[in-house]
């Protein structure tokens, strides 16, 4: 059974918890860059994380690398752009596709205090076509050097760090407490229950 100052620390985090910011990891290849942007989520105070892999397998996410934060998270698994793209457009999200094209917004011009999910893709081949083709926008981040891009897990702690500084500044980051926080924390109760303490 959780003790006194666990479940205090469990209330705190989820409290700050941003339903309305999600990312999704588009057929990350390497099960270490997959595991460091769910860290990057929980550190920013996500708490839904889609997981898109309709070529391959899902990856199995490492827990020293993610610091075991992946027990805590939301993770949705996706087989199919098209319902993913769909099912965050039903829950109110724009989607942005990092994706290096002629029309993509700078990240720091996105307006990050919306309902907002960001696509990251494969190291290689980038964001899935069927996921640029119907997402809302697409984003980079612009490089002063050689190198066209960063490595995608430390490029999504860039874009959501840009997001928490927005949200930060909106005043979106206070704490609140609803039915659904409620549930989670019931839910986490039991998790740590029966994996005990990571």
């Amino acid at each position: 059974m959780a003790t006194e100052e666990r479940e205090a620390r469990m209330r705190a985090v989820l409290e700050r918890r941003q339903f309305d910011l999600q990312v999704v990891v588009d057929h990350v290849h390497d099960p270490h860059n997959a595991a460091a942007i769910l860290r990057s989520a929980d550190g920013f105070g996500l708490h839904t994380v889609n997981l898109l892999y309709a070529r391959e397998e899902f990856p199995e996410i490492s827990n020293p690398v993610s610091a075991y934060t992946k027990k805590w998270l939301e993770i949705r698994r996706f087989e199919d752009a098209d319902t993913l793209v769909s099912t965050l457009h039903a829950d109110g999200m724009r989607v942005y596709a990092t994706n290096l094209a002629g029309d993509a917004l700078d990240f720091r011009e996105v307006d990050w205090t919306q309902p907002s999910a960001v696509v990251f893709g494969n190291e290689h081949r980038g964001c899935t076509p069927e996921v640029i083709e119907r997402a809302d926008a697409n984003v980079v981040i612009p490089m002063q050097g050689f190198a066209q891009s960063f490595n995608v897990s430390v490029s999504a702690a860039i874009i959501l760090a840009e997001a928490h500084r927005q949200r930060a500044a909106a005043g979106l980051l206070t704490p609140a407490w609803s039915e659904r926080h409620e549930a989670i924390l019931r839910d986490w109760l039991r998790r740590d229950l029966y994996r005990g303490h990571e």
